[in-house]
This record gives structure tokens, C-alpha cells and sequence, in this order.
């Protein structure tokens, strides 16, 4: 929120996005989900010029509010740095610097215009698909540690640029609620095509382990998807976002498959069957959940080339 006044020479942007990367365990709490953020303020030209250096772009909506709401407003943010209001435990939809924003300005407004309108059918995963498209696997590892909550319709603005849309929709006392949009620095990013950052490799990756088909690729696979497994089993357990609770891909990500290893190298061929027939049954199911979902594309290598290995192994044993 940015606050100027020409009459004051005031001119102040307020972020509710602050953390300290020095908080005690800060990984282990951002992760469990009771990281603490805090709003701060800066002065617009120290703002300008971090986002100027750092090529963030700045999009300003103007919004046409009375004299009385701007100073409500102005009070509320001002009581709200000197207050225990400051901090406030960060969730990824539900309580971030965006919905923070949303629910300060409700509240000095007649009925709290700023709601989400349209678009209900997307769900939270397919709204944050676009964002990581030209840096594949950071868009694989955001898809496979998200759970169940972000295929439910998209009802919260949680995204700056989702409240940006949203903005230019609303009408207030019968007038539109942003009256100037402006850009103040348009970042010039290119991020150029990367055959190591991209599906190209993924693919040859999988390809390498369904082509040598010996123990030892064999057992390095499966142990990566069982850790991957025990990873998304250990967060779900942990974790208080429920973003990341009952995550589907563990079924994928069986942490089964860390017992394969062991019984390829000890040659028991009985759990090996027992174990791949399991793997495949559950990759039946979670093919059931992914099917509708907008990240098929890029797990269902990962699904094919699994199950291609685990048939071959099953087969092999029981011959």
C-alpha cells in the first residue's frame, strides 16, 4: 500500500510480505507453517529503487476513495506497525501480504467490495501453473509437494497480480474503485530457453533409467521416489499448511519403493513382485486423481517411465 501526500510531502509504501531469514529454524517453521511475517513501511523512493535494482516491475492502481477513507485507512496502517497487529502467522492462501492488503481496505469500506468475482471454475493449482512456466522444475517440485487444497475452486485472491485483475472489475458508490492505473517501471525479462531447465531433460533422464535396466539404476530410481515419499509422508505429518496435507502424489512417490533396493540387491524375488504389483496398483489409483488435473502433462513421464520399470521388474520375477 503506498500512501502519498503532496500537501504533507508524504510518500509511503507499507509491505505486509516482511519475514527475517535469521528467525531460530526458520526452514523448519516455514515449512510447519507458523512462520511469523510483519508489516513494515519504507519511503517510496527507497522501494523504487530496490525493485528498480532487483528488475521488478511496479504496477500502480490509484483507488477512488474518500477523504475520510483515505484517512481510515492511513490510521490503520499506522496502528497496525506499532501494535502486536504488526505480525501475523503466514499461510500461502489464506493469510499472505496479498489477502493482508485486501482485508486492511475492507475494512475502512462500506460492505468489502474486494471480493473475487469470475473465474471460480480455475483452481488454486491451475492459477499458479503460469507463474514457474519457463523454469520446469521448480513448476514439477511446486506440483508434487502441493496436496489436495490447491484443486479446489480459486474463491481467494492471493496473488498480487490476481488482485490487480481484479481491481479494474469493481465498482464502489457507483463508481469504479481504481480510478488511474499506472506503470512505474516496466522490468525488461527475458528468461531465455534452457534444455537442463526444461521437460527435454526430464525426459532423457527417465529415458537413461527405463533403457539400462540393471539393479543399480533400478534401486537409485525407486530410492529416489521413496525419499520423495517419506519427504511428502513427513510434511503432511508436520506441517500445518493445508496446502501440503493429503498430498495424492504420494501415491506415485510410494515410500514403499525405498524396501525395493533392498530385496533387488538380496534377490528375493517374492516382496520384489509383491512390492512392484503394490507400486502399480497405486499408480492406477493415483492416475484416477490426476486425470482432470492440469499438471498431467508433467508428471505423466514420470508415471509412464515408472511404470513401465515396475511391469518389467514384476514380470521378470515372476517368470
Amino acid at each position: 500500500m503506498r500512501i502519498k501526500d503532496r500537501l504533507t510531502h508524504t510518500d509511503i509504501v507499507y509491505n505486509y510480505g516482511m519475514f527475517d531469514f535469521a528467525t531460530t529454524n526458520f526452514a523448519l517453521k516455514f515449512i510447519k507453517g507458523d512462520l511469523q511475517y510483519y508489516a513494515a513501511a519504507d519511503s517510496y523512493a527507497d522501494f523504487e529503487h530496490n525493485y528498480r535494482f532487483e528488475n521488478r516491475s511496479i504496477y500502480e492502481q490509484v483507488l477512488n476513495l474518500s477523504f475520510e477513507e483515505k484517512q481510515a485507512l492511513y490510521k490503520k496502517l499506522n496502528t497496525t506497525l506499532y501494535s502486536e497487529n504488526k505480525f501475523y502467522t503466514y499461510k500461502f492462501i489464506d493469510r499472505n501480504c496479498t489477502t493482508k492488503v485486501i482485508d486492511l481496505v475492507n475494512e475502512v469500506l462500506v460492505n468489502h467490495p474486494i471480493i473475487k468475482k469470475n473465474g471460480e471454475d480455475k483452481t488454486y493449482r491451475s492459477v499458479l501453473f503460469p507463474y514457474v512456466k519457463d523454469h520446469f522444475y521448480q513448476q514439477l517440485g511446486i506440483n508434487i509437494i502441493f496436496g489436495q487444497k490447491v484443486d479446489h475452486p480459486a474463491t481467494t485472491l492471493f496473488l498480487p497480480f490476481d488482485l490487480y485483475d481484479q481491481l479494474k472489475k469493481i465498482s464502489y458508490k457507483n463508481k469504479p474503485l481504481v480510478s488511474e492505473t499506472n506503470v512505474l517501471f516496466k522490468a525488461n525479462r527475458t528468461t531465455p530457453f534452457s534444455f537442463w531447465d526444461s521437460i527435454y531433460s526430464f525426459y532423457c533422464i527417465l529415458l537413461l533409467f527405463v533403457v539400462l535396466n540393471k539393479k543399480i539404476p533400478n534401486a537409485i530410481y525407486f530410492s529416489i521416489l521413496g525419499i520423495i515419499g517419506l519427504l511428502i509422508a513427513f510434511i503432511g505429518l508436520y506441517s500445518l499448511h493445508q496446502e501440503l496435507l493429503w498430498n495424492y502424489n504420494a501415491l506415485l512417490f510410494n515410500p514403499l519403493f525405498l524396501a525395493l533396493p533392498f530385496f533387488i540387491f538380496k534377490g528375493n524375488a517374492l516382496w520384489i513382485k509383491r512390492i512392484s504389483w503394490m507400486g502399480l496398483f497405486f499408480i492406477g489409483i493415483y492416475m484416477v486423481f490426476l486425470a482432470t488435473k492440469i499438471h498431467l502433462g508433467i508428471m505423466l513421464p514420470l508415471v509412464i517411465s515408472t511404470t513401465i520399470i515396475l511391469f518389467r521388474i514384476a514380470l521378470k520375477r515372476s517368470n
